[in-house]
C-alpha cells in the first residue's frame, strides 16, 4: 500500500489516536508485541504470542499474521506464515498453554508462501485438517501458483510443500467446531483464492466480530499489465467491494503493517474501531486506480 494511502486509512480507521492501556494479557501472551518486534518485519523474524480479543490469539511472526481460536472443541488456526516459520508458531501456540496436537482446522486466507508455506509442516505436527475458501485448494494441493495469479511468475520461485485439503467452502460457506463458527468470504483481490474470515468474540459481557480480511493490495511479477486482464480487475474489484461489507469490529490483516495491528495489539491504538474494513478497501481500491493510470500513460 502506498504510504500516502496507509496514512489516509489509519485516519480513517481512527487509529491515529491514542488508547487506553490493555488489560492485562491471559499467561504467555505479551503485553507489547510491538516493542517486541521493534524495527524487525521479516516474515520469519520471531515474535511473541499477543492476546487479540476474548479467545483469539495472536501467533505469528513480526511480519506475517496467524490468528489461533480456542473453540470448546479444539483450536482453529488462520495462516502458517512461511514455511520457516512454522516452529515459531508452533512455540507460540505451546507459549499459551496450548497443545498444538488440539489444532484440528487451518484455515488459509490465500494461496501464497508467505501465509501457506507452513500449512503442510503444521499438519503433520498436528494432525490438522485445512480448509480453504472458494478457489484456493488447487494451488495449495499442488503447492504451486495459479497460471492467472498476477505474482505467479514470481512465485515460481518459491513453490510450497503441497497440503492435504479436507474442506472447501464456498463464499458464505461456514465452518463450526464445538462453540464457533468461522464463516469464509470470497475476496479475490490479492490472489485469484483470497479468502477472508469472520467469527464472533466475546469478552467481558461484549460480543465483537471479528474480520480477518485477507491482503488486498494489486501487486504483480515484473511485466505484468492490469489493464491487459479485465477479468482480473473486475475480480479485484469484487473483493474490495466483499471486504467493505465485511461485519468488522476487529479487523485483521495477513500483514500486520497493513493495519498497525501489532500497534493495536499493544494499547498504543483502538483495537476496535467504526468503518475499519470500510477503509481499508477504500485505501486498496485507490491503490489499484493509482496502478491502472500508471500502466495507461506508461510510468
Amino acid at each position: 500500500m502506498a504510504q500516502s494511502s496507509k496514512i489516509a486509512v489509519l485516519a480513517a480507521l481512527g487509529l491515529l489516536g491514542t488508547a487506553p492501556a490493555p488489560a492485562a494479557p491471559p499467561t504467555g501472551a505479551s503485553r507489547n508485541i510491538r516493542a517486541a518486534c521493534g524495527a524487525r518485519e521479516g516474515w520469519s523474524d520471531p515474535a511473541p504470542p499477543a492476546h487479540i480479543h476474548g479467545r483469539s490469539w495472536y501467533v505469528g511472526t513480526c511480519g506475517i499474521t496467524v490468528v489461533l481460536i480456542k473453540t470448546s472443541a479444539g483450536l482453529i488456526l488462520i495462516d502458517s506464515g512461511p514455511a520457516e516459520a512454522a516452529p515459531q508458531v508452533l512455540a507460540n501456540v505451546r507459549a499459551l498453554g496450548f497443545d498444538p496436537r488440539r489444532i484440528r482446522w487451518i484455515l488459509s486466507t490465500h494461496e501464497h508462501f508467505d501465509h501457506a508455506g507452513g500449512i503442510a509442516t503444521l499438519q503433520r505436527a498436528t494432525g490438522a485438517k485445512l480448509a480453504t475458501g472458494p478457489h484456493a485448494a488447487g494451488a495449495l494441493r499442488s503447492g504451486r501458483p495459479y497460471p492467472d495469479d498476477p505474482q505467479a511468475e514470481r512465485l515460481q520461485a518459491y513453490l510450497m510443500a503441497p497440503a492435504r485439503v479436507g474442506r472447501v467452502l464456498g463464499d458464505g460457506g461456514s465452518l463450526t467446531l464445538g462453540d464457533t463458527t468461522v464463516t469464509a468470504h470470497a475476496t479475490p483481490t490479492h490472489s485469484p483464492g483470497s479468502t477472508s474470515w469472520t467469527w464472533t468474540s466475546c469478552e467481558s459481557g461484549q460480543c465483537l466480530t471479528i474480520a480477518y480480511a485477507d491482503s488486498l493490495s494489486t501487486i504483480s511479477s515484473d511485466g505484468y499489465r492490469f489493464r491487459d486482464h479485465p477479468e482480473r480487475v473486475a475480480a479485484a474489484r469484487a473483493g474490495m467491494r466483499s471486504v467493505e461489507r465485511l461485519d468488522c469490529d476487529i479487523l485483521l490483516t495477513p500483514h500486520p503493517s497493513s493495519s498497525d495491528l501489532l500497534e493495536r495489539l499493544s494499547g498504543q491504538r483502538p483495537l476496535a474501531a467504526p468503518r475499519q474494513c470500510v477503509a481499508y478497501a477504500a485505501g486498496a481500491s485507490k491503490d489499484l486506480a493509482e496502478r491502472l493510470a500508471a500502466e495507461q500513460t506508461g510510468k
